[in-house]
């Protein structure tokens, strides 16, 4: 575990406030933070198709992975929500029907389209675990609203291209890195099964983040480590900052 931490401490500018890891382990938050890192799952397979819809794929390709999205998005916003049935649902329930096509001319496309793939299975797996560790325990899924956190860091993002997608890319680094970071902090007080869970997030997290960092070079084609310190700056003032509501992403608790 020490091994996948090691980069990733490097890379943030700050650790989790320790009250931040205190607030979480109240038995009466349990609940709050299993529901909010659900819909944090889905947010980031969510946040991955947008790029790869928007900057890397044609129309027809863009509608293939509307159809992935489709039973994730028909659960959460369109609140068809029997759980048993969503989560028993066909065994390739998490595969992508065909192949992706790039969009002619873009040189990062193919590259972009199989590390975000990638990530967007893992993630929507992701959310049907949390999803079915809530339904055991009798936790009842809710739509909760996002927090400062990732709207603090795109705030921040450039607003003309490539700048606007390597901003976006860094951004998603540093959002993969804080879920490795706070699965690693929280693990040692979490019951044993949820102890085992986050600890088992913790390579394909950690690997996200580096993917998304190595995106944002590949696409700038110039060093890129001073809009990473710029973003290092501002995600650890997010995170030490006291912040009014409790997330799996929030700041300093009051």
């Amino acid at each position: 575990m020490q091994g996948l931490l090691a980069p990733i401490q490097q890379f943030l500018a700050c650790e989790t406030p320790d009250e931040w890891v205190a607030k979480a382990c109240e038995p009466e938050l349990l609940n709050t933070l299993l529901i909010d890192h659900c819909n944090c799952e889905l947010k980031a397979a969510q946040t991955a198709m947008f790029m790869i819809r928007k900057y890397a794929v044609d129309k027809s390709s863009g509608e293939q992975l509307l159809q992935w999205a489709s039973p994730y998005e028909d659960f959460v916003y369109n609140k068809q929500r029997n759980i048993s049935e969503f989560l028993a649902r066909d065994v390739k329930k998490n595969e992508l029907v065909g192949e992706l096509r790039p969009k002619p001319g873009v040189v990062y496309g193919s590259d972009l389209i199989a590390k975000m793939v990638r990530l967007i299975k893992e993630e929507f797996h992701h959310f049907e675990q949390v999803l079915e560790i809530m339904h055991a325990r009798g936790i009842p899924y809710q739509n909760l609203t996002a927090g400062r956190y990732a709207k603090g860091l795109m705030k921040q993002v450039r607003t003309h291209e490539p700048a606007t997608l390597i901003d976006k890319l860094i951004v998603g680094a540093f959002i993969e890195a804080r879920s490795c970071e706070r699965f690693a902090k929280l693990a040692p007080h979490l019951d044993d099964e949820l102890q085992k869970f986050y600890v088992s997030l913790l390579r394909s997290e950690a690997r996200h983040y580096q993917d998304y960092l190595s995106l944002a070079e590949a696409i700038s084609g110039a060093d890129i480590s001073e809009r990473v310190a710029f973003f290092a700056e501002i995600e650890a003032d997010l995170i030490t900052s006291f912040d009014d509501e409790f997330k799996f992403h929030s700041g300093r608790p009051r």
